[in-house]
């Protein structure tokens, strides 16, 4: 049978190490595994007209930890392919291309569904530490991530909308 001592040292080394595995995904999200991303359909149209512009089957990102690792596991996008960040509330945000194999284009969208900022995000140069990496900020509820110049190849610009399908998008633009 283990003495007192004993047991006493392990029970404190596992609550040491209990605490640094805490600390470590508090500071460090992206550490959790993802799981499956639902998917659902993105519709861009013109802020004026209501025409269709584009259609994107988009991989839905609404935790922290999808998120945080967005498309960075991803080599590429197909035409219509995309991402949709799906954030808790409105607010000022910034992405970056954190561990990505490919430019994109990342759009800003509020919680009535109308784009307020659009990034054509380059890849940053090789070896270019997390700290340094090039901030795209905007106003949003959601972000969008789509192929390079997608948008600028369908003609979407600020002011236009975009319509999601399903239980992510806002009541008025939501298609069940």
């Amino acid at each position: 049978m283990p003495d007192g001592s004993r047991l006493a040292t392990a029970l404190v080394a596992v609550a040491v190490l209990l605490a640094v595995g805490v600390v470590a995904v508090a500071s460090n999200p992206g550490l959790l595994p993802t799981g499956e991303y639902e998917r659902t359909s993105v519709t861009l149209v013109d802020g004026d007209t209501d025409e269709t512009l584009a259609t994107v089957n988009a991989r839905v990102a609404d935790t922290q930890s999808k998120r945080y690792t967005g498309l960075s596991e991803t080599d590429s996008l197909g035409a219509n392919e995309g991402m949709l960040f799906v954030h808790d509330e409105e607010g000022q945000y910034a992405y970056v291309m954190r561990d990505m194999a490919f430019p994109i284009d990342i759009v800003f969208v509020d919680g009535e569904g109308t784009i307020t900022a659009i990034h054509h995000a380059e890849l940053p140069p090789e070896g270019t530490s997390n700290d340094d990496l090039r901030r795209y900020r905007g106003r949003g509820k959601y972000v969008l991530e789509v192929p390079y110049n997608y948008t600028s190849e369908r003609g979407v610009e600020i002011g236009d909308r975009i319509r999601i399908d399903g239980e992510w998008g806002p009541a008025s633009t939501a298609e069940s």
